[in-house]
């Protein structure tokens, strides 16, 4: 019988992330051995804060990733798949200004960014396409 629980706790676990995936999902990764929120953003092209948004089971920490999992990368109307990776030195403004956009725009699709851009770190991934997403 005790044996029994771990498994049904895992295969609760499985259920309720694939529960959570948006209706609208457009696109969807699984999880691999060692990827990362930083990581995943990066080779599938979403924001790190698209990736959190559309899968409100992901904690702030991203330490809650299993291997197998199924995330959504992104919601139909809202799926911005034009980003950079946060380098050494990168501020708002170098990203914006290498993207073509404007820090304005830089801002209101990374709404996780503050105005001063100063919670900006390396590896994290933003969204910079030219037009503007409202992560409702």
């Amino acid at each position: 019988m005790f044996v029994l629980a771990p498994l049904a706790t895992l295969a609760a676990l499985f259920l309720t992330v694939h529960a959570q995936l948006p209706p609208d999902c457009a696109r969807t990764t699984i999880v691999q051995s060692d990827d990362t929120c930083n990581s995943i953003s990066a080779t599938q092209h979403v924001s790190t804060f698209q990736l959190a948004h559309v899968n409100p089971g992901i904690n702030a920490a991203c330490s809650n990733l299993q291997k197998g999992q199924t995330l959504c990368l992104g919601v139909a109307g809202q799926d911005c798949s034009t980003v950079d990776v946060v380098s050494n030195g990168d501020s708002c403004a170098t990203i914006a200004g290498g993207a073509g956009i404007s820090v304005s725009t830089l801002l209101h699709n990374n709404p996780n960014v503050d105005p001063a851009c100063d919670n900006i770190g390396i590896g994290e991934v933003l969204c910079t396409a030219n037009v503007l997403f409202d992560y409702t």
